[in-house]
């Protein structure tokens, strides 16, 4: 069996499987290997993924952020090492360790505004944007250690580099991406999805809720700028992975500085790993009902990309196995693990509210679901072992150990069951 035979073998058993929506596309030496494309970019009209469907590629767009900012390094216009609150807005104060490095390996040590006691994330990001109140209510708060000394992933990171971005040049995060990246390379399908312009092409995004897909619940996405709201294809994918391979518009030594590796693999909106002396850049971006990933090794010249309208399929896990056949590896399938039934009387135990409004666990006709977004969405888990549970429709690793080990209570991440009422 050829390589190409292999991975379309390999792609169709996993894409059906985890009944897969979005686009692969494999490139070596210069050439499609290999594409594909499935599920629907529309449900309600029926209109089908094909190769040229656009996509929000989540955090995936933080690797242009980067290089945005590179390009202002270049023009003379900032200083890696200098204090990131010099190139903010006056009325924008960031403790004066911070600099300008520290946001973009993600080392600044700023507090992360996405966890389940808050309400901005799928709360308060449905708000209308306003810049000056989202730094001052969600970004600037008590900082969780000293700059420089952790990573730590944290999107406010990036909604402060679009900021640089914006307040050094002058233009809007995206006026300054097209006419500096986007243009130059010719990527007219790419785009900040601003929540309010009309993208032709553009796949609508969707997750189950119960048993039935339904389109994501409403986000400003406003508030992901710079970390994320890129919409793009796979062609313009394409010609951005031909700029980072020939290095294109940046000049050598900023090259050196983007894809150099700082603290737990990260470099500058990208990660790099040493797979027995092959090189690999690589990132992910998730968000409801968004999936992608790009995998990059520039001296073998293969780009992998994977970008979905679900969040059905482990996009990394999937990318490593693409990457395992292309360098003569077997790929590893992925199957969930053998259900246990359990009675509706064994499963009412772990059912009620373990976080106010935010956290939940139903049963309806003998299964159980997992709520979230605010009681919005219902996430059906199922049985792997005592007290364990998995999510159904989305390929995680994660395993809900709904009682765990030593104790009586059930938790989620965590927090304990607090009442068999849904409050």
């Amino acid at each position: 069996m050829d390589i190409q035979e292999e991975l379309a073998r390999y792609t169709r058993a996993e894409m059906d499987y985890w009944d897969f929506s979005g686009v692969i596309r494999i490139i070596q030496n210069g050439s499609v290997i290999f594409e594909t494309s499935r599920g629907y970019a529309n449900i309600g009209f029926s209109i089908k993924n094909n190769i040229k469907t656009r996509f929000n590629i989540a955090s995936v767009t933080k690797q242009f952020t980067a290089f945005a900012i590179m390009v202002l390094y270049d023009k003379g216009l900032l200083e890696l090492d200098g204090k990131a609150g010099k190139y903010l807005p006056g009325n924008m104060l960031l403790p004066q360790e911070i600099t300008v490095h520290d946001l973009l390996s993600h080392t600044s040590g700023l507090c992360n505004n996405y966890n389940f006691e808050d309400n901005f994330y799928v709360y308060e990001d449905r708000l209308p944007y306003n810049k000056e109140q989202f730094f001052r209510n969600w970004i600037i708060k008590k900082p969780v250690n000293k700059p420089g000394k952790e990573f730590n992933y944290n999107n406010s990171n990036y909604n402060l580099l679009a900021w640089i971005i914006e307040n050094v040049s002058g233009k809007s995060y995206n006026e300054f991406l097209y006419e500096n990246i986007f243009s130059r390379l010719g990527m007219d399908n790419t785009i900040f999805d601003n929540g309010k312009d009309i993208i032709s092409g553009k796949a609508d995004n969707y997750l189950h809720d119960y048993d039935v897909l339904v389109k994501v619940p409403y986000t400003n996405n406003l508030f992901s700028i710079g970390a994320g709201a890129l919409v793009t294809n796979c062609d313009d994918l394409w010609k951005w992975y031909k700029c980072l391979k020939n290095k294109e518009i940046l000049s050598e030594q900023a090259y050196g500085i983007y894809l150099s590796e700082n603290k737990n693999n990260y470099c500058y909106g990208l990660e790099r790993h040493n797979e027995g002396g092959r090189i690999k850049y690589c990132h992910g971006g998730d968000c409801i009902g968004v999936s992608a990933y790009t995998q990059y090794y520039f001296d073998e010249d293969i780009c992998i990309i994977i970008m979905s309208n679900t969040e059905s399929i482990d996009q990394y896990r999937f990318g490593n196995g693409i990457s395992s056949i292309l360098h003569g590896r077997q790929a590893q399938a992925s199957r969930r693990q053998e259900s246990i039934l359990l009675p509706p009387k064994e499963l009412q135990k772990y059912t009620g509210t373990y976080l106010p409004g935010k956290i939940h666990i139903v049963q309806k006709d003998g299964k159980l679901y997992l709520v979230r977004v605010n009681q919005d969405i219902h996430i059906r888990l199922y049985c792997v072992g005592k007290d364990s549970f998995k999510r159904w429709y989305e390929e995680q690793q994660l395993v809900h150990k709904l009682i765990p080990d030593g104790s009586t209570k059930p938790s989620v991440w965590g927090y304990e069951l607090i009442s068999k009422d849904l409050i």
